[in-house]
């Protein structure tokens, strides 16, 4: 084999991504970083870059040990890649996400000006206030 991959198709091979394409998107989405440097997904990596992959709120940090071209196992996934992702990125897929779901009955329409100001309040009463802060401290 040879000594250089393509990073979308590591990723796709390794199951970080279910297709190669969504792997492709991530990276031309600055999701995807090589050794501290966001890449193109035609960057190629080699054993020893160090990956960081930022999927919603975590950032996965995977060190290649051996290149791989074809899609892997579940099981053999550990031969190729070390995850070295730092247990307090993990927690965050536990915290609970702070949205609220506004339900309407199914038929009843676009929300009216009064609906609207409502969703608006709610929402503005989740957001932190930051005006009172001193600016230096931000």
């Amino acid at each position: 084999m040879t000594g250089e991959v393509r990073i979308d198709k590591y990723l796709w091979a390794i199951r970080v991504y279910k297709t190669r394409s969504e792997a492709a998107e991530a990276c031309k989405g600055n999701k995807v970083k090589v050794n501290g440097f966001e890449v193109k997904p035609s960057r190629t990596v080699k054993e020893g870059d160090v990956l960081t992959v930022r999927k919603g709120a975590v950032c996965y940090t995977y060190s290649i040990l051996r290149l791989v071209e074809n899609r892997q196992s579940a099981k053999t996934v550990p031969e190729y890649a070390e995850n070295r992702t730092p247990q307090t990125e993990l927690d965050k897929m536990k915290a609970p996400a702070e949205t609220f779901f506004f339900k309407r009955d199914r038929g009843s329409g676009r929300p009216t000006k009064k609906d609207r100001r409502q969703i608006d309040s709610l929402w503005n009463d989740m957001e932190p206030d930051i005006s009172d802060e001193d600016p230096d401290n931000i």
